[in-house]
């Protein structure tokens, strides 16, 4: 039988990424910028246009989506996906197999999906928005300015645009992602490693390179759906395949490693470490307390 633990709160999810994205966000504006340009363009290419159009701010457009995004998507799927399997593995008393951990990530993933669909949407026209002719931007100063002239203009529906293919890609991205990380991160200390930052560090890096390869298909879908409103799944599907060939399912490929990677890095390391300060702040209170009932020598 295994040590049953405390459950953490529900919350250290969504801090973790918005720590994360904060760090990273310039390559997450790249990763859009690829998989919604309307011409082939690299990872270097893509850095050149965006400090020429608005310089080293340029990099961190649409970072209160970002964050936005964390404190919706991350802190569900995280918060979720450990309620769930505090659940099932009876507060870590029983072991969960690979296809327990899929079926909670996945459930976690769909609730995710859902609930940071709207910042996700503000981020794609935030992100792109300098790219548009003059008489097409949208000027969102910020994410909730961003909902406000969304829900004002094209109705609360317009929150929602590329629902399926976002929740599809979540889920993928859940399964994919935090099941890597919890087997990852098993074999590893299976192999002797101990627990602490290079184990973060190492399962999270793997963890990052297979979701990133997974999710790419469901990744590109989405951003080109968010970016074109107008256009349905299977049209941007049909004519991307048509004019660009299978391979635009893996359309800023390069970026969304460099970018998902490090982000996976920094969300597991900083949720760690939260963690870690949550179980030194739970035992505090047990130490002070069998201080002071020790008998005096």
């Amino acid at each position: 039988m295994g040590k049953t633990k405390q459950p953490y709160p529900f919350w250290l999810g969504g801090v973790a990424g918005s720590m994360a994205a904060c760090c990273t966000h310039p390559l997450d504006v790249m990763r859009v910028r690829m998989q919604t340009a309307a011409h082939k363009t690299t990872f270097v290419g893509s850095i050149k246009d965006v400090l020429a159009q608005k310089g080293v701010r340029g990099l961190y457009t649409g970072l209160t989506a970002s964050v936005f995004r964390q404190m919706t998507y991350s802190l569900t799927r995280l918060g979720v996906y450990d309620s769930i399997k505090q659940k099932l593995s009876k507060n870590g008393a029983k072991h969960l197999g690979m296809g327990e951990l899929t079926a909670c990530a996945s459930a976690a993933g769909a609730l995710a999906g859902l609930a940071g669909n709207p910042a996700d949407v503000v981020l794609v026209r935030m992100i792109t928005d300098p790219t548009k002719p003059l008489a097409q931007q949208q000027h969102y100063r910020n994410a909730l300015h961003g909902v406000y002239r969304m829900v004002g203009a094209e109705g609360v529906s317009s929150l929602f645009l590329g629902m399926v293919p976002n929740v599809v890609r979540s889920v993928i991205m859940n399964a994919s992602q935090l099941v890597s990380y919890d087997m990852f991160k098993e074999t590893l200390q299976g192999f002797g490693m101990k627990d602490g930052i290079p184990l973060h560090f190492s399962a999270s890096a793997l963890a990052g390179t297979f979701a990133t390869t997974v999710c790419s298909p469901a990744d590109v879908v989405k951003s080109r759906v968010m970016h074109n409103s107008d256009a349905s799944v299977m049209h941007i599907l049909t004519d991307s395949f048509k004019r660009e060939g299978p391979m635009f399912l893996f359309r800023g490929w390069l970026p969304a490693w460099i970018r998902l990677t490090p982000n996976t890095i920094c969300t597991f390391v900083f949720l760690e470490q939260l963690r870690h300060v949550v179980d030194i702040v739970r035992e505090r209170p047990l130490t002070v307390e069998a201080t002071a009932v020790a008998p005096l020598k």
